[in-house]
């Protein structure tokens, strides 16, 4: 291979990644607009000036690109309750704001934009591999404070490690999924505040 060519080769990368970042942001104000559902690949091509097959270099569908701007949503809420979690003085002080951030940070993020609400569910509904993979990362989040209160004597330890973390992830799961979310929205606060007091009070040794 010729170093002129290695250098095209190069280049490649970054250019076809602000191609896709364009793409994603065309979408997400399309999908803003006109809903997910009623928007198709040619309708955001027409948009972006872009041909059908020139977006399929970068997409393989529509979905594709829903998973694109869902998990960029995703990450943000997950940075935002990893750092809350961080500043936790102990491992109770961190679950609570574990389940108060999860919380107010998707009610944050989803319901200020009701289109972006729409993708978010579907996503959740067809279980997409980005809510998948921000339900796994917040299910480690929680263990990790878990494995904390264990060490430190502020939680019980003779419930098996996965059945505990998989338990108040259901309970909480009002809370954080959107399908759920909706439904909860006239029970906050109160709701979240009380099931998180029920759960660490499960979790007294």
């Amino acid at each position: 291979m010729s170093i002129q060519n290695a250098r095209k080769i190069a280049a490649r990368g970054p250019a076809e990644h602000s191609v896709r970042d364009q793409i994603v942001t065309a979408a997400h104000d399309y999908f803003a607009h006109y809903g997910y559902a009623k928007t198709t690949v040619a309708d955001l091509a027409r948009e972006i000036g872009f041909s059908k097959a020139y977006i399929y270099r970068f997409f393989e569908s529509k979905q594709a690109i829903g998973e694109a701007i869902c998990a960029d949503c995703l990450d943000q809420v997950f940075t935002q309750v990893r750092d809350a979690v961080e500043q936790g003085q102990d491992a109770t002080d961190k679950f609570r704001r574990f389940a108060k951030t999860v919380t107010g940070a998707g009610v944050e993020l989803f319901f200020s934009d009701r289109k972006l609400y729409e993708i978010a569910a579907h996503a959740s509904s067809e279980k997409w591999a980005a809510t998948q993979a921000y339900k796994e990362r917040l299910q480690r989040l929680l263990e990790d404070i878990l494995k904390q209160g264990r060490e430190s004597g502020e939680f019980e330890r003779k419930t098996p490690l996965d059945e505990t973390r998989r338990s108040i992830f259901y309970a909480l799961m009002p809370f954080m999924d959107p399908l759920f979310l909706e439904r909860s929205l006239d029970l906050l606060p109160d709701a979240q505040v009380e099931v998180t007091g029920l759960v660490l009070r499960s979790l007294a040794p």
